[in-house]
């Protein structure tokens, strides 16, 4: 094959590729088979001395651009008009009704919080993108959204077209650049997406991850039928577009869906600020029209606001379970999703400094669902702002401070009286022992009276412990007692969690509960069997082995057991998958997730999240990922639906 031919090949391969990872979020090869076609690209290009119009080495971003360039959009980028009650969109949809005469099928679609980008095409080449501006003119950025890489440099419609999108800048890409060393901390992900596009140099855009989700054809020669036309469209020239796309008829299903969105909102990986609600049929829009600054089609639904600022007053220190130092920020209150904030959480001293976050200082604030809100960053300094000072002693119980990596905690830990009411109250929350009528302030009480002063010592509380204790009348102590007799029946996963093992939340207790299924095993796990779990870092896993390597946490189990806590046994049902532990990845054909999973625990099976050594058999479907390589990796069985199906009804 010639170097030319191989060249073409090789933009092709890997352009599909980074469309299956980029744009569809499946993965086909490794990132070492990408990266080596991705090499030998650049050898040839090198060699050949010219590069394709469509090559993904196109996406580095190594010109620096001296200033912005002002340009003309095809078609105008209309505002849209804005509703916040329910009620308002009632009377926006009856005016549709008046006007059609009846309800036509309306779209409803995710209100994403970025920054609009609006993509030309000519000739199947991405020949320009800019910002929305003031929707008639924009400032030309294609450099930067050329290193975005679910942008297609090229697609297979050979018109010229406009494409309308939203640049965003995903939270767990966000959380990722602010952890590394030596960059200033980003504020929010919606000034990340400005400030990465709207900047002369595009190797900042390149360092964001940032995305492209595209909801609306601009410019065509020849206009669609409907909405969702459109949007098959762009789904067919491997533009990404949103998964939320949903058509009603029906005026009372389609405001009642607001409340999915709202409520599913903050289990999102990106900002949302709202709905957006548009007619389906374009002829229909057509004879709607628009005002001077918004289509009479479309309606943006939005949801209460997440993000404010306000002043920072102050920062105490709060001694945790563990004994960690944690600042709490004291806050100007100010209103907030509907309800009144006045403290917000802090990392620790390094992040306080990384982000410059000073008393005094206004600052960024988010809040989601009833979590107590977060300092994202400082919105500006005055001059009477002043440094958070770092404790050097405890503000509980007065011992040394000392520095572990970056938190400070309290030297004397064990003895701290916070560190161990805070201990005993998470081991009796609902997630762990869930012993209903002991809050922090009982256990705060029963401390400072002398009954209790670990957590192990809840299971030898009596009646007379209670005696004379304000506010513990007979029937108080004695659900309490109940309380704490009926926790005794727990299961494995609620005692790990309960015992607050440092970096060992309610998922990792799960994990550990399916893959070593007794306490002895948890405490006897290996660093390599604790590694070899999807999700467990070396930093889990040597926490781990820790923990347990201090004979009073051995002790403790064995104090549990003694008082008569007991791990509940599962019944395992008889039939084929008997005795194996079955990993689901990837779509299957005809069973969803919750059916397969269903049928292999009602025949004996056991199915489990993650990859590992313990794992007997995958069930691999369409575009598996990792899971598929991992286990082909440890040799484990793999099969598909069909050969599942066949065993099941053999058995």
């Amino acid at each position: 094959m010639q170097k030319s031919e191989r060249m073409k090949e090789l933009v092709a391969l890997l352009n599909e590729y980074a469309y299956r990872y980029y744009t569809l979020d499946e993965p086909v090869v490794a990132d070492v088979e990408y990266d080596r076609l991705y090499d030998e690209l650049v050898a040839l290009e090198q060699h050949l001395g010219y590069s394709l119009d469509d090559s993904p080495t196109k996406r580095v971003g190594d010109v620096t651009l001296k200033g912005f360039e002002t340009v003309r959009h095809l078609g105008r980028l209309y505002s849209l008009d804005k509703c916040q009650t329910k009620e308002a969109l009632s009377q926006w949809i009856d005016k549709l009704v008046k006007f059609c005469g009846y309800m036509p099928a309306c779209s409803l679609e995710y209100k994403f919080d970025g920054l609009t980008i609006n993509l030309l095409y000519r000739d199947g080449r991405l020949e320009r993108a800019a910002t929305r501006g003031n929707g008639i003119e924009g400032e030309d950025v294609t450099e930067q959204v050329k290193t975005i890489k679910c942008v297609p440099l090229s697609i297979d419609y050979k018109g010229v077209l406009e494409v309308q999108g939203e640049g965003i800048m995903r939270l767990s890409a966000l959380k990722e650049y602010n952890s590394k060393e030596g960059v200033t901390p980003l504020k929010n992900a919606r000034n990340a997406v400005a400030g990465a596009i709207r900047n002369l140099d595009p190797k900042v855009t390149a360092s964001r991850r940032l995305e492209v989700i595209c909801y609306n054809v601009n410019y065509i020669e020849n206009d669609f039928d409907k909405g969702s036309d459109m949007i098959a469209f762009l789904a067919k020239n491997k533009f990404k577009i949103s998964d939320k796309f949903d058509l009603f008829d029906d005026k009372e299903k389609l405001i009642d869906a607001l409340d999915g969105i709202l409520s599913a909102r903050d289990s999102l990986d990106f900002l949302i600020d709202g709905a957006v609600i548009k007619v389906d049929d374009t002829s229909i829009r057509d004879d709607l029209g628009y005002t001077q600054k918004f289509p009479k089609w479309a309606v943006a639904f939005k949801f209460p606001a997440q993000e404010t600022t306000t002043t920072l007053k102050d920062v105490v220190w709060q001694v945790s379970r563990t004994g960690k130092l944690n600042p709490l920020a004291i806050l100007e209150p100010v209103d907030l999703a509907g309800v009144t904030v006045s403290r917000a959480t802090l990392s620790n001293i390094s992040e306080i400094r990384r982000k410059d976050i000073k008393i005094g200082s206004r600052v960024f604030i988010r809040r989601s669902n009833d979590v107590i809100p977060e300092i994202l960053g400082v919105a500006e300094h005055n001059e009477t702002s002043v440094e958070v000072s770092k404790p050097t002693v405890c503000p509980a119980c007065g011992a040394p401070v000392v520095e572990d990596g970056v938190f400070l905690k309290c030297s004397n830990a064990k003895n701290c009286a916070p560190a161990i009411v805070s201990a005993m109250s998470h081991f009796a929350s609902r997630d762990a022992m869930d012993i209903d009528g002991l809050s922090e302030k009982t256990f705060e009480t029963l401390y400072n009276e002398g009954k209790i002063n670990h957590f192990v010592d809840i299971y030898s509380l009596k009646a007379q412990d209670f005696d004379g204790i304000e506010g513990f009348g007979e029937k108080k102590s004695a659900n309490i007692l109940a309380a704490v007799e009926k926790s005794k029946d727990t299961t494995l996963d609620r005692l790990i969690f309960a015992m607050g093992i440092p970096n060992i939340g309610k998922k990792a207790a799960k994990q550990l509960a399916d893959e070593f299924k007794t306490m002895d095993a948890v405490m006897n796990a290996t660093y390599e069997d604790l590694i070899s779990l999807d999700d467990f870092g070396d930093i889990m896993a040597k926490g781990l082995i820790e923990y347990w390597a201090d004979e009073k946490h051995r002790a403790d189990v064995k104090a549990l057991f003694a008082s008569g806590v007991k791990i509940a046994e599962k019944s395992v049902r008889q039939g084929a998958m008997t005795g194996k532990k079955v990993v689901l990845t990837g779509s299957l054909p005809t069973l969803k997730r919750s059916q397969a999973k269903q049928l292999i625990e009602d025949n004996g099976g056991e199915v489990s999240d993650s990859i590992s050594k313990t794992v007997n058999l995958v069930v691999a479907g369409e575009d598996a990922g990792s899971k598929l390589a991992k286990a082909q990796k440890l040799g484990i069985e793999i099969i598909d639906e069909g050969a599942l199906l066949e065993r099941i009804s053999k058995g």
